[in-house]
């Protein structure tokens, strides 16, 4: 995933790590299984990753963010959809938009982000975070679905190379590439479903504070903050943050 930082998976095709800008600063950001901006804002670095379509990774980037230009707007429609906070402490609005043209239906895609943030193996496990689905007024992040044109478009100018395949994450937006949304990534072997999950729960995780993390051993289900696209390393491919039961899945501190 790609990811710039302001002073606020997906990966390619086959990766559970997403781009996404985190509402907080953080040293870096990302491309996982984790764009369109407004204002000005001060990004700190983003790692680009592109896959090759019989899953093989290609080498990885690192491209410097300095500043987000005015927001870039594009032929979206937003989900007409509303829901029940869910979770506790922190709600954070969020809407959801859907390029025009791609063939994805906002409100099927609002309803699913919106049953993946309610999952309890979600980030709402922690206690303290919650979330909630807004079609108007006012509101923390956006996810927006698009084409790989739009992605590149919006995420380049921050400075995000996104290569036609992966995701990112810039100020108040989640861009979701469309070649992932439903394609999902050949280095994941769940299902489609899951690979979404494994894209807004990365993203998600890195906007409540969240960063990378590695593979925790051999057999372990890799984290959800895994840049999973990458390669797992040995781990089994997972799309959430926490076990049915409540247990974080963790794994040691990743650039």
């Amino acid at each position: 995933m790609v990811r710039a930082t302001p002073e606020t998976e997906n990966p390619p095709v086959g990766s559970s790590a997403e781009h996404r800008t985190s509402s907080r600063a953080r040293s870096h950001r990302r491309l996982g299984l984790g764009a369109a901006l407004v204002g000005a804002a001060v990004l700190v670095g983003g790692a680009a990753m592109l896959l090759t379509g019989d899953a093989r990774p290609l080498t990885r980037s690192t491209v410097q963010a300095r500043a987000v230009p005015p927001l870039l707007e594009g032929n979206f429609t937003t989900a007409a959809a509303n829901g029940p906070a869910v979770g506790q402490g922190d709600i954070r609005r969020y809407r959801v938009e859907t390029e025009n043209g791609i063939g994805v239906d906002p409100q099927l895609a609002a309803a699913q982000i919106r049953n993946i943030l309610a999952d309890k193996r979600s980030w709402t496990a922690d206690g303290k975070d919650g979330f909630q689905l807004v079609a108007d007024g006012t509101y923390d992040f956006t996810v927006r679905i698009a084409s790989p044109t739009t992605v590149d478009r919006i995420c380049g100018a921050a400075g995000l190379k996104t290569g036609g395949e992966v995701n990112c994450d810039v100020d108040k937006q989640v861009m979701v590439n469309v070649k992932r949304w439903t394609t999902g990534s050949p280095q994941f072997t769940g299902t489609i479903d899951d690979y979404r999950a494994l894209i807004i729960n990365h993203e998600v995780g890195h906007r409540i504070g969240h960063g990378h993390e590695g593979c925790p051993g051999a057999g372990k289900l890799a984290p959800a903050m895994m840049q999973q696209i990458y390669g797992l390393n040995g781990c089994l491919p997972n799309a959430w943050p926490y076990t049915a039961d409540g247990t974080y899945i963790s794994g040691p501190p990743a650039p």
